[in-house]
């Protein structure tokens, strides 16, 4: 099977805040498997910041170790990241701050799997439709699976910054994988992005950006300025996105 083009283009905002506690990074082996990491710090300025640096540089530091699209492969990279801020608070003798979430995609043009500990998500777009959704490590996810409230009141619930997992606590998280490495197709997208992005961008809105972006710059771009921008109050949170379009090779 022929292996598809990748494009990417990310942003990275501080928002209403003074400083930016996400982080992103991307890494390609041979220009052939690439690696897309977001990551939003939790624990304030000095410890989530520095959590999500060194989340996304530990795991793109794994995944140049080992560029396989692979279940066992993809769980290392981002276990070694939580190891890498459990032992940066220890040296530190840091016992709160430094945790993180952190949403990764790995693909070689031909399959593609993704990651997850936290409520950073991954979405993925097939024919101009919203395919999936990673569903959240969050206390108004989990209301939101028992049929408590609607998926729709996850946004704006009072306990959504309630987390149930992230990287740099006392013990090994548990990673979330996708079950298998799903097949790629020309026009497939994927958006990695933390909450201060989802939270004012709705899933019919992103398909509705998407069909009228030439390119995954264009579709970031009209998001954040059309809609997040527009919407966020004055002192909302961190916003970074990367937005990754699947193509045939020489367009």
């Amino acid at each position: 099977m022929t292996a598809l083009a990748l494009t990417s283009f990310a942003i990275s905002h501080p928002g209403g805040r003074p400083y930016n506690e996400d982080f992103y990074g991307r890494e390609s082996h041979s220009r052939s498997v690439f690696c897309w990491v977001v990551a939003d710090g939790l624990g304030g300025h000095g410890g989530g910041d520095e959590a999500s640096r060194l989340a996304v540089e530990s795991t793109l530091e794994s995944f140049r170790a080992r560029p396989f699209v692979t279940k066992p492969d993809i769980e290392r990279h981002v276990l070694s990241a939580d190891e890498a801020i459990r032992s940066r608070k220890a040296a530190k003798r840091q016992s709160v701050g430094m945790l993180t979430t952190l949403v990764v995609l790995i693909s070689d043009g031909i399959s593609a799997l993704w990651a997850l500990v936290g409520d950073s998500r991954l979405y993925q777009f097939r024919n101009g439709r919203c395919l999936l959704r990673t569903r959240d490590h969050s206390v108004p996810q989990v209301m939101a699976t028992a049929g408590d409230i609607p998926e729709s009141a996850i946004r704006h619930h009072e306990d959504r910054s309630r987390l149930l997992r992230s990287l740099g606590g006392q013990e090994q998280t548990r990673v979330e994988v996708a079950e298998s490495p799903c097949t790629l197709v020309k026009g497939d997208s994927f958006l990695l992005c933390t909450d201060g992005f989802w939270e004012y961008v709705l899933e019919t809105e992103m398909e509705a950006d998407l069909a009228k972006s030439a390119g995954p710059d264009e579709w970031l771009q009209t998001m954040i300025v059309d809609r997040v921008l527009r919407r966020a109050p004055s002192q909302h949170d961190n916003l970074t996105a990367i937005a990754v379009f699947v193509q045939e090779r020489g367009n």
